[in-house]
């Protein structure tokens, strides 16, 4: 949204438009993981939908490179980065910005990415695969299970890294489950206080929030912008500047 794409409300309306269903009480009262279950349901595929996101995701190289979030993000040289978007708005601020990267969408990908190059894990499916979205209920509850290839790779990479979340809606179940199911593996080890830490950037958490989280052994990084957009844009300045300082 920083870079003016629509919200995830732009697309259940898109949605509900397209099932006939924008005044319809149901709408109101499904999830959206719900209507998309629905859209499959109706139309035999996502297919139609996939098209009209890749129409509407997209944004400019020259946008890209213009925006202070991607840029820092690159900047910042992450060497394994997680991202629940399926659009390749990331991949392209990599290529913009000339840093090469290896993207990992499947098992195969696992197996054969270049050492040493940022690993971008779509951890939600992409554009390039349908078949690879996580959308719907199903999509959402097949994942519970943890024990696909990428939640495999994501349970080594996290008992092995230091991990920074952000962006992430505490709403979100598979997020909550995930940081839950990590806290519970270390708690059966025994082992827990050589867990490398966790933290949660939110522009405004709440005390709730903050409170659950930390019985996870998540700590919450508050945000001191006026918006989302500028929260983070202020987080991840401060962090290339610590760097760049020496022993840092």
């Amino acid at each position: 949204m920083n870079v003016g794409l629509p919200s995830w409300t732009c697309l259940i309306e898109h949605m509900l438009a397209d099932l006939d269903l924008a005044q319809s009480s149901m709408g109101r009262d499904a999830t959206y993981q719900e209507i998309a279950e629905y859209y499959r349901l109706k139309h035999g595929s996502l297919s139609r939908l996939v098209d009209w996101m890749k129409r509407e995701w997209q944004i400019s190289p020259e946008q890209l490179k213009n925006s202070e979030l991607h840029r820092l993000i690159v900047a910042l040289d992450f060497p394994l980065i997680y991202t629940t978007n399926y659009d390749a708005n990331l991949e392209l601020s990599y290529q913009a910005l000339g840093r090469p990267y290896a993207r990992i969408t499947s098992a195969k990908d696992i197996a054969t990415a270049t050492v040493g190059l940022t690993h971008i894990v779509k951890y939600h499916g992409d554009f390039s695969d349908p078949d690879t979205l996580v959308l719907t209920e199903s999509d959402y509850f097949d994942r519970l299970s943890f024990d696909a290839p990428l939640d495999i790779k994501f349970r080594s990479d996290a008992f092995a890294s230091t991990m920074l979340f952000v962006g992430y809606s505490m709403s979100d179940l598979n997020i909550r489950f995930l940081l839950h199911r990590l806290w519970s593996i270390w708690q059966q080890t025994g082992l827990d206080r050589h867990r490398p830490p966790l933290f949660l950037f939110m522009h405004e958490p709440s005390e709730v929030q903050t409170h659950v989280l930390k019985r996870w052994g998540v700590t919450v990084i508050s945000g001191d912008g006026e918006s989302s957009g500028d929260s983070l844009s202020r987080f991840l300045k401060r962090l290339v500047e610590q760097r760049s300082e020496p022993d840092q």
